[in-house]
């Protein structure tokens, strides 16, 4: 198995090639421009015959084609990781989205791979309150350009799966945390907290609410369903039955520094930022009938990536 994996030197995709390297026969290729990814993410690989590491841009399609020749299946991990980039950058999310997702499903046309997996996330949802999102929710309404930009994603693979015979997997992922994170909730928290440990800003009231994920079960979960979903163009909810909040998150990290008595200073509002959902629920009962739950909920996921953080900077 020869796999493409665009993204892969950033956060999920790095994990999901630690598997694949790890766990399986495959080769892999690499290609990932590193604005957000980093090549620290994959040095414990080197010297291993199997992974080629392309330094290479979605948007240049003649290269994208060139590389990807003579693959089984692509993973498509490559976007803009910062939802909240786009209330300075408002175009961000359709050239870093739906641009290089078009141009790569374009080049994956043209040298004839016809199997795609693809992260999308919740963003997708919109701001549905307390009520559990199934998969066919509707309708769709993103408040966010990340959102939009992973809706109208998925809208084109399923085109081209219907269109050209494509087979592809998108996965709408909760909150993921991990090692190897370049921003998130824990992530800037951690920073914060080690350059003023006697106080802690802390976007909107805390009360913000959502399921939050370890990478290491993303992995799972990707892996579980590519061998049992068997549509052409499958769509499943990946994440906790919990939930955790903002505040819950501030308290355990402050705790895993050993810092006491410090002064959470909360900007107000119930959101962190135009286009942040605050509350979401997710109905996984699609994925679960498949055979797959997490393993860590959404207060063991956080509490060990704040560990796994903290060592990896140490």
């Amino acid at each position: 198995m020869k796999v493409f994996i665009a993204g892969g030197a950033g956060f999920i995709g790095s994990h999901v090639v630690d598997h694949l390297l790890g766990a399986s026969e495959a080769t892999v290729t690499v290609f990932d421009n590193f604005t957000s990814g980093r090549r620290w993410h994959l040095a414990h690989h080197a010297g291993d015959a199997r992974l080629t590491v392309v330094a290479g841009d979605l948007q240049d399609r003649t290269a994208v084609a060139e590389a990807l020749a003579g693959h089984d299946i692509v993973y498509h991990f490559a976007s803009n990781p910062d939802i909240a980039k786009a209330m300075t950058q408002p175009d961000i999310d359709f050239w870093q989205g739906t641009y290089l997702t078009q141009n790569l499903l374009e080049a994956m046309r043209a040298t004839g791979v016809r199997r795609l997996v693809y992260a999308s996330g919740s963003g997708v949802y919109g701001e549905t309150g307390l009520k559990p999102v199934h998969e066919d929710w509707a309708p769709l309404l993103p408040i966010s350009t990340y959102g939009a930009s992973k809706l109208a994603c998925e809208a084109l693979i399923g085109a081209y799966c219907h269109m050209f015979g494509f087979r592809a997997w998108a996965f709408r992922f909760a909150n993921v945390v991990g090692p190897r994170q370049t921003h998130g909730v824990g992530y800037d928290f951690i920073k914060k907290l080690r350059r003023d440990p006697s106080q802690l800003e802390i976007l909107g009231d805390g009360s913000q609410s959502k399921s939050y994920i370890h990478v290491s079960d993303i992995v799972g979960a990707i892996q579980h369903v590519i061998g049992r979903a068997a549509a052409a163009f499958n769509y499943y909810n990946v994440a906790t039955e919990d939930h955790l909040d903002v505040r819950t998150i501030a308290e355990m990290v402050a705790a895993e520094l050993g810092l006491r008595d410090v002064a959470f200073r909360f900007t107000g509002g119930d959101r962190g930022w135009k286009g942040d959902v605050p509350v979401l629920r997710f109905d996984l009962t699609k994925i679960h009938a498949l055979g797959w739950c997490a393993r860590l909920g959404s207060g063991d996921a956080m509490r060990r990536a704040i560990r796994e953080m903290l060592e990896e900077r140490s």
